[in-house]
């Protein structure tokens, strides 16, 4: 499933052809994502520019002066630049036609993004209950200390809270909290201040890191360009259950969180 890194590896690949281009067309063969695209959605934005394209957790928003369009890549979508005519393949259900012969289209085997509409000045129901972005200044230790009081939950389920921070998911969580030395499953509330600083960082860190690197590939994921990200080589836990810790060389530890695999080191931490 694409994560923070990959959507904002997809906005920044899509932006420059997007940004000040005008919209000829939206052309929907199969409306039938995790919500019903609206029927109205392509007269909405035929004839609007788009001023900027944005991201919000793990929503791309392209905004108009008619309003924002959002999209969400859902379990295994992309969004690919197109500029040779090229006939739309099975699962390839949206075409945002643009001008200068350039399209970007959607595609999604599982059917579970989605394409919806936001009218100006107004915050999309899908956005108003997220927490901070993980890399801006509002996202710091502090915070994340302050909430973390009288939590008797896993961190890593804490961390993984789109209430809490958006963007952080199960391979960064996994990574991030190996890189502060801090075992998935102690409880939040039981972890003091200054190791929330370590985390923070840690989290920073990794996501900044997946970004230059373009993402990671497991299964679905890959580009604008349809190359595949490459973070996945500097994984040091995630996917790697039994393998020599990086540090240690003792093998790394497997378990459950909720329903999320968690692989952790034993000796390193705690």
């Amino acid at each position: 499933m694409p994560e923070l890194p990959e959507v904002e590896t997809t906005r920044r690949g899509v932006a420059p052809l997007v940004q000040g281009n005008r919209i000829l067309n939206l052309e929907v063969r199969e409306g039938r994502l995790r919500w019903p695209v609206p029927e109205n959605l392509a007269e909405c934005l035929r004839g609007q520019i788009v001023h900027s394209v944005e991201r919000r957790a793990k929503y791309l928003l392209f905004k108009t002066v008619k309003g924002t369009l959002l999209v969400h890549l859902g379990m295994s979508g992309s969004l690919r630049i197109i500029t040779d005519g090229r006939a739309p393949q099975k699962h390839d259900h949206i075409d945002i036609v643009l001008q200068g012969n350039t399209t970007l289209r959607y595609r999604d085997p599982r059917r579970f993004g989605c394409f919806l509409w936001q009218e100006p000045g107004e915050e999309h129901k899908l956005l108003s209950h997220l927490g901070p972005e993980p890399l801006s200044q509002s996202f710091d230790s502090t915070y994340l200390f302050r909430l973390s009081r009288g939590r008797r939950g896993p961190v890593k389920n804490f961390i993984m809270d789109q209430k809490i921070v958006v963007g952080v998911g199960n391979i960064y969580a996994n990574e991030a909290l190996f890189g502060a030395g801090i075992r998935p499953d102690r409880y939040a509330g039981r972890i003091s201040a200054i190791r929330y600083q370590q985390l923070t960082a840690q989290i920073k860190q990794v996501l900044t890191s997946a970004i230059e690197q373009g993402g990671t590939t497991l299964k679905d994921f890959t580009g604008t360009d349809g190359k595949p990200g490459y973070f996945a080589q500097k994984l040091l836990v995630y996917g790697r259950e039994g393998l020599p810790c990086s540090h240690c060389d003792r093998p790394l530890r497997g378990i459950k969180l909720g329903q999320r695999a968690s692989v952790y080191c034993g000796a390193c931490q705690r």
